[in-house]
């Protein structure tokens, strides 16, 4: 980072920054693509090409959009979300029974968004024959599809198959470099040439025109480089985690459900809220999803002697 070659990016010269977006072009299996800030400003940011205010965006439960970005999606793209299936995955033909016929009584359906892994869901990767079913589907009804990929690297690592491979059904992705693999800060936006010029006015109003980029984006060439096949210890030591915990009295941890870094269990005597902050005296650092589920998340700054030492210590707590 300290070594990257900068220069302006809002007048779009900044190597560094070019070079990260065409390498994350290429790997997403998109024409262009655009470095932005934040995971969420990339979905806002795709909300606001896709679609025009009052418009209707189709999202599965506990969409990254709609649960964690502060409303923003209303506020600033003035869209509504309509919630499809549950877990967090849906079907093409869940989609299409949401699709209600065009009429004034009703917001215009513009824009179906996907979510994959499923941050809420623990983790969750999206069938790819339904991402392509849930595809054709939407572009059938004139809908754009967006894929928040924040964590699409642990999607590709878990499944076998590439990034540009998962992202193919849809016409935009968002991919995080500062989740699994690690970078401080930064994430992408990809689609097509006109919508990623497009994309570029709006991230401008959104304040997400940085200058001397190419540092930020030296971390996340770096990150490319050094910290997507390693993935895969994060996902073995999150499923260790959760075979561990599902042996807890007080704890309800599937083990099954662990398809990538993300574990998500049930706390049974007493509030989730309440765990987590005996947790973290503990020196376990977790999230309360509600008042009963809790998340572990896995990344490249704990081991699997850690998980170890943190079941041991989150043991003692229910």
């Amino acid at each position: 980072m300290a070594q990257a070659p900068v220069g302006d990016d809002v007048w779009g010269e900044d190597p560094t920054v070019t070079h990260l977006q065409e390498r994350a072009a290429d790997l997403l299996g998109k024409p262009a693509a655009l470095f932005v800030p934040s995971g969420t400003m990339a979905n806002q940011v795709a909300l606001l090409t896709h679609c025009n205010r009052a418009d209707e965006v189709f999202v599965g439960e506990g969409n990254h959009s709609l649960y964690y970005e502060s409303g923003a999606g209303s506020a600033w793209a003035g869209v509504s979300f309509n919630e499809v299936g549950r877990g967090g995955l849906f079907t093409a033909e869940q989609l299409q029974e949401a699709i209600r016929p065009l009429d004034q009584h009703f917001p215009h359906p513009r824009l179906v968004a996907l979510e994959n892994t499923h941050n809420r869901s623990g983790g969750r990767i999206f069938p790819q024959r339904d991402v392509e079913a849930i595809a054709d589907a939407a572009h059938a009804k004139g809908l754009a599809l967006h894929l928040d990929g924040a964590r699409i690297w642990n999607a590709s690592v878990a499944t076998g198959c590439s990034t540009a491979t998962l992202c193919e059904p849809v016409d935009s992705v968002s991919a995080c470099f500062s989740k699994g693999l690690g970078a401080p800060v930064g994430s992408v936006l990809a689609g097509d040439t006109d919508f990623v010029e497009r994309a570029h006015r709006y991230r401008k109003m959104l304040g997400g025109g940085m200058r001397q980029a190419g540092i930020l984006a030296g971390g996340c060439l770096h990150a490319l480089d050094h910290h997507i096949e390693r993935l895969a210890e994060d996902h073995a030591n999150a499923r260790m985690l959760a075979q561990a915990l599902s042996a807890v009295d007080g704890l309800r941890c599937d083990a099954a459900q662990v398809d990538t870094n993300i574990v998500v269990f049930e706390v049974t005597t007493r509030p989730a809220r309440d765990f987590v902050a005996r947790a973290a005296e503990r020196g376990v650092k977790l999230a309360a999803l509600d008042q009963s589920r809790v998340r572990a998340v896995t990344h490249l700054d704990v081991s699997a002697a850690d998980m170890r030492e943190a079941a041991q210590r989150l043991s003692g707590l229910t």
